[in-house]
């Protein structure tokens, strides 16, 4: 069974000419959808590896509006599902409707909010909804007592979060997930993807075996602060004459 791959980037990390090459690179080595970052002063959900990467983009003047912009040029050329992945007070900073009515004029699937819980999401998902983004939403293994109410409304697809605190790569990840993904299934047929602190193949695979599928963040834009402007050379593909890809300069998975 084929299983989807999300990878995250910090949009504007190094800057948005290397995001835009990033996303084409990360769509022809096989990505299912993009989550795109938008840079935040106060990222309480990230690790140091993306609060950097938050910082550096800040220094670019990286916005809002400026995600929206990259996003229309991606449009010319990718249909990929694309997704923003922020944090609430840039919601209501820009305006919840104008920001969810401008994510549905170019072309955006769904918005992640990591600090929004889901007894308060409903001020941000009426709006989209009204606009058709789903609001994904988040299980950890904590929320064993929501998990229900969480997954029976959930949208798109349910983000479960295989770790407990912050994003960043780790030396081991939960197994306790797949448990909340089997309980997950009885309420919502959604696709139940694992996030959060997945950082080689091994565990790739690991996460892949009981769930729809991985998003990796923090491992990919440590490669973006490693490698910069040269970035999106790594997940060139080569390909043989049936258009078969055959490699990636770099495996994540």
């Amino acid at each position: 069974m084929s299983k989807a791959f999300i990878p995250y980037i910090m949009c504007g990390d190094p800057d948005l000419e290397t995001s835009e090459k990033l996303i084409a690179s990360l769509v022809e080595a096989g990505a299912d959808a993009i989550e795109l970052g938008i840079p935040f002063s106060d990222p309480v959900a990230e690790g140091p590896v993306i609060q950097a990467a938050s910082s550096r983009a800040l220094q670019q003047n990286v916005d809002a509006n400026a995600l929206f912009s990259l996003v229309e040029k991606v449009r010319k050329t990718y249909t990929i599902p694309l997704y923003v992945m922020t944090y609430s007070n840039v919601v209501f900073a820009y305006g919840i409707e104008k920001f969810v009515q401008r994510m549905q004029e170019v072309g955006l699937q769904g918005l992640i909010l990591p600090d929004v819980p889901y007894e308060e999401k409903e001020e941000f998902d009426a709006i989209c909804r009204k606009y058709q983004i789903d609001l994904i939403s988040l299980i950890t293994l904590t929320s064993s007592s929501r998990l229900e109410k969480i997954a029976k409304k959930a949208r798109g697809f349910l983000y479960c979060v295989s770790s407990l605190g912050i994003t960043g790569t780790r030396a081991s990840l939960h197994e306790e997930i797949f448990d909340v993904i089997e309980q997950a299934r009885d309420y919502t047929p959604i696709p139940c993807l694992i996030g959060f602190g997945i950082s080689n193949a091994q565990q790739a695979r690991q996460m892949a075996r009981k769930s729809d599928g991985i998003i990796i963040g923090s491992a990919i834009v440590q490669l973006c602060e490693k490698y910069g402007r040269e970035a999106p050379d790594l997940f060139i593909c080569s390909q043989n004459r049936s258009g078969k890809r055959l490699q990636c300069n770099v495996s994540l998975f």
